[in-house]
């Protein structure tokens, strides 16, 4: 697929992706034991992976990071997470974070969920 024709988030996906491997490429034994941690963060445990994920976009979005409110939207959906949890997970965020977390929840949020639901059909 060429980078032209990815929706936003496609694209946003492969932009990070792709930084994490010219990163990891300069910077192996740091990358390594990031991934193992991060790794270890979202094992399944206590807590599943799926609220793990929800848990991590609340943040992603309090913290205004657009690549990992994609990301975590993805990790939502890819746990199964329907958008209702999703929404209500963002209400939570906005609840912590006011208009700033909540004009990304309606915005990147809801784009991305779009986006991602495309690709699986």
């Amino acid at each position: 697929m060429e980078f032209e024709a990815m929706n936003n988030t496609e694209a946003a996906l492969h932009e990070y992706k792709a930084g994490l491997g010219v990163f990891t490429q300069k910077m192996p034994e740091f990358a390594r034991h990031f991934n193992a941690f991060t790794e270890e963060c979202f094992k399944e445990g206590a807590l599943s992976q799926r609220e793990k994920q929800l848990i991590a976009l609340g943040i992603s979005l309090y913290t205004q990071d657009e690549y990992c409110i994609i990301y975590h939207t993805k990790g939502c959906l890819d746990q199964g997470c329907s958008e209702q949890e999703i929404l209500e997970a963002v209400g939570v965020t906005a609840a912590f974070g006011g208009g700033a977390a909540m004009s990304q929840a309606v915005t990147l949020v809801q784009e991305c969920i779009e986006d991602l639901n495309q690709l699986k059909q």
